[in-house]
């Protein structure tokens, strides 16, 4: 006796569903239905009232239009991509070495390379030095030059302060009075880079964050002594 096979539904595991279309594999099945949906009209329009050659082809042409708009987006997206994986590898070039800007310095008992900037017309430089908080921890008076200048991090007594973040500024003063304040660039380590809103944000030792475009130069790291 034969036994009649049954026509039981198959059922498709989840993990093995059809990935979807791309764009172009939709504009392209599109367009077929399209060229259908035509011909159906060209065949059922009204023999007393025929659609205008003219119709068509606007009706083409706007379909034509679309498919290259899509062609374009999808090119394009594509190639941001690209892009993007190249600005990370440039950006990943940046990690480790150390940018000089006017920028809150991580000190961790070592001398800082201050680079001050007088105003014009400056008579007496003073540099000031800030904690993390704000609060004033040094005052030096300077040479009047731009020539780098080196910030030993201790008091008065010889004692080295507390290691964190310090921010430096140039009081530029001219018959007694301060003409200019100004932050002094040095050089940190830079931890992080990355693109915020198609810019660059570099994160120094400490956690300072300075745009690329402010940092005035780039040297490689020194060694620990």
């Amino acid at each position: 006796m034969e036994i009649a096979t049954a026509n039981t539904p198959q059922i498709t595991p989840a993990s093995a569903a059809t990935p979807a279309p791309s764009a172009g594999q939709m504009i392209s099945s599109d367009f077929e239905t399209f060229l259908k949906m035509l011909t159906v009209q060209m065949q059922n329009q009204d023999p007393m009232n025929p659609i205008e050659s003219t119709d068509y082809a606007v009706q083409l042409a706007t379909f034509s239009g679309v498919e290259q708009q899509v062609k374009t987006n999808d090119l394009l997206s594509a190639l941001g991509k690209q892009l993007g994986a190249m600005g990370m590898t440039d950006l990943a070039g940046w990690v480790g070495m150390e940018a000089r800007a006017a920028a809150p310095v991580w000190f961790d008992n070592r001398p800082i390379s201050l680079h001050p900037e007088p105003a014009s017309g400056a008579q007496r430089t003073v540099l000031v030095v800030r904690d993390s908080a704000g609060a004033e921890r040094d005052r030096i008076e300077l040479p009047v030059s731009d020539q780098p200048v080196e910030w030993a991090g201790v008091d008065a007594f010889g004692q080295p302060f507390s290691p964190g973040l310090y921010s430096f500024s140039l009081l530029s003063l001219s018959q007694g009075e301060v003409i200019g304040e100004d932050p002094v660039a040095a050089y940190s380590e830079i931890v992080e880079a990355r693109v915020e809103e198609g810019e660059t944000i570099l994160v120094l030792n400490g956690g300072a964050e300075v745009r690329a475009g402010d940092v005035g130069s780039l040297r490689a790291p020194r060694e620990a002594e």
